[in-house]
């Protein structure tokens, strides 16, 4: 089983979409998340069901009314987002940036990256130091997919 997440057991990632992924996963989104994995070879690049699972916890318990989606592969999270705001839906002052973790080799030395990952590695660095050093915003990372950050506004 190829996933994209950080977690190396590929049972106890069976495990945790089995028993808390899937069964709560919409209609909508098991279709987007299976027409990608046949149709495309960079199924890799959508975000993946834990980590949209983590994204709509987030949406819900900030009661987020107001959002913007940048960077849409195939619309599994655009799709997440549309799922689970309210109709009157608007953003609660939380950003959450995909793909944080670049695979892990944000974690690697520069001459151990494949070529391929080293220009997206680079920008994936510059945007967490970033968000570190901003004493404006508290950041949070989770191993989810291949790494979520969510930040938020320190006032």
């Amino acid at each position: 089983m190829e996933h994209k997440g950080l977690l190396q057991s590929d049972e106890l990632y069976k495990y945790i979409l089995e028993t808390n992924v899937y069964p709560h996963e919409p209609e909508p989104l098991k279709e987007i998340r299976a027409l990608t994995a046949h149709i495309d070879c960079r199924f890799f690049m959508g975000t993946s069901p834990d980590a949209g699972q983590m994204i709509e916890m987030l949406l819900k318990l900030t009661g987020a009314k107001n959002t913007l989606k940048l960077g849409v592969y195939t619309g599994y999270s655009l799709l997440l987002i549309a799922l689970t705001i309210p109709e009157d839906g608007k953003v609660n002052g939380i950003i959450v940036y995909d793909n944080t973790l670049r695979y892990g080799s944000v974690a690697k030395s520069e001459d151990s990256v494949p070529e391929t990952l080293k220009e997206r590695r680079t920008n994936v660095l510059k945007l967490n130091k970033a968000l570190a050093e901003d004493p404006r915003v508290k950041i949070s990372t989770a191993p989810l997919g291949d790494g979520i950050s969510i930040c938020r506004r320190v006032y």
